[in-house]
């Protein structure tokens, strides 16, 4: 088992090492850009030695302009099956073609031309492939609202590795977080999804539902979680990496451990009580964001009845109270709280497809 480097690293110095110099000798002058951004877990840098099984190795993404890949993209495929070396630190450039599923596999070659994993683009069709929208293009509300964070997170995570086009960083800084008013919107929803259900761990538990109890109180958990990633500006991912990204936020090490605690109670009322502890840290992070003026953190009483809550509703009002962007206050308006698609489904079906996601503009239009 050759040593293992991290994908970013490895297609960093097989851009450098390997691919640079053919092209240099091929084709002298051709201007393009290297990166490693769409899928992978080694694009969100949370890829291990199992990482490595399927569509893993020494790769690239190549983006060259309309003109040169009308030119010369079979040439550069073409030139880099010859010249590319069979291996690259130990890993494979060749792979076999795609199975049943569509997933290639590293394979040993020792002759022939090499099935490599350099592919090439031009820009922005490749952006509008991936994300249904070119950014480049200019980024309304509405596409804001229905850009997955998973999908933001795959073309703002990775690695540039060069830019000679001009063309894929300003891209990404584009995409990097969202407009303010947008944010509050989405800000305002995951507080709305709380209030609707904060209620609900004690009220299951009264009636001797702790089965109903635990998944009101793990549905709960990952609204936090969300919030979190909202409140430090940082894009989740999907279900797979959700928590290990969580792990890396700056509330992790005080908020993970009251979290763990809900997830592990065997009552209600400790379930509850160590949500009280998690709303009062969210709330107190509200308040150093400085986006409202300052709301109580503490918890209360919901209405008349014994069930502790933070009383999430008067943190989306204030922060509809904050929105100044008319086409935000509009969509507030007109369809409520509903925020952004990854607040309206978890289907990854529709997450993952743009052409299915794109539709969910008739939401909010």
């Amino acid at each position: 088992m050759p040593e293992f480097f991290r994908g970013q690293e490895l297609s960093g110095l097989f851009y450098e090492e390997a691919v640079a110099p053919i092209l240099d000798e091929a084709l002298p002058g051709l201007r393009h850009s290297a990166a490693l951004i769409g899928y992978g877990s080694e694009v969100l840098g949370y890829d291990t030695a199992r990482s490595t099984d399927h569509e893993w190795g020494p790769r690239l993404l190549l983006f060259v302009s309309e003109e040169d890949h009308a030119a010369f993209h079979d040439s550069i495929v073409g030139v880099l099956a010859e010249w590319l070396p069979a291996t690259f630190r130990g890993y494979s450039t060749h792979f076999g073609p795609p199975d049943a599923e569509g997933v290639r596999l590293p394979q040993a070659r020792e002759t022939g031309p090499i099935a490599h994993k350099v592919e090439v683009y031009v820009p922005g069709r490749w952006f509008e492939a991936w994300l249904g929208i070119d950014p480049a293009a200019g980024m309304t509300v509405v596409d804001w609202l229905t850009l997955p964070q998973q999908k933001l997170l795959e073309v703002t995570a990775g690695r540039i590795y060069h830019d000679g086009l001009g063309e894929i960083e300003p891209r990404r800084e584009a995409l990097a977080w969202y407009p303010r008013d947008v944010w509050l919107n989405l800000l305002g929803c995951q507080w709305g999804r709380i209030g609707e259900q904060e209620a609900f761990v004690g009220r299951t538990g009264e009636v001797g539902d702790e089965i109903g109890s635990r998944l009101v109180a793990e549905a709960l958990v990952r609204d936090l979680m969300r919030l979190c990633f909202l409140m430090e500006r940082r894009y989740a991912p999907y279900t797979k990496w959700f928590g290990t990204a969580f792990d890396r936020l700056d509330c992790a090490p005080a908020m993970g451990p009251i979290l763990g605690r809900v997830l592990a109670a065997a009552t209600w009322r400790e379930r509850e009580a160590a949500l009280c502890l998690a709303y009062e840290l969210v709330a107190q992070r509200h308040n150093a964001l400085g986006v409202t003026p300052p709301l109580d953190v503490g918890t209360s009483l919901y209405h008349s009845r014994p069930f502790r809550v933070i009383g999430a509703p008067r943190f989306v009002a204030a922060l509809g109270e904050e929105i100044e962007d008319a086409a935000v206050r509009a969509i507030v308006e007109r369809v409520g709280w509903m925020g952004g698609v990854d607040q309206v489904t978890d289907n990854v079906g529709v997450l993952s497809n743009p052409a299915r996601y794109r539709k969910l503009r008739a939401l909010y239009e």
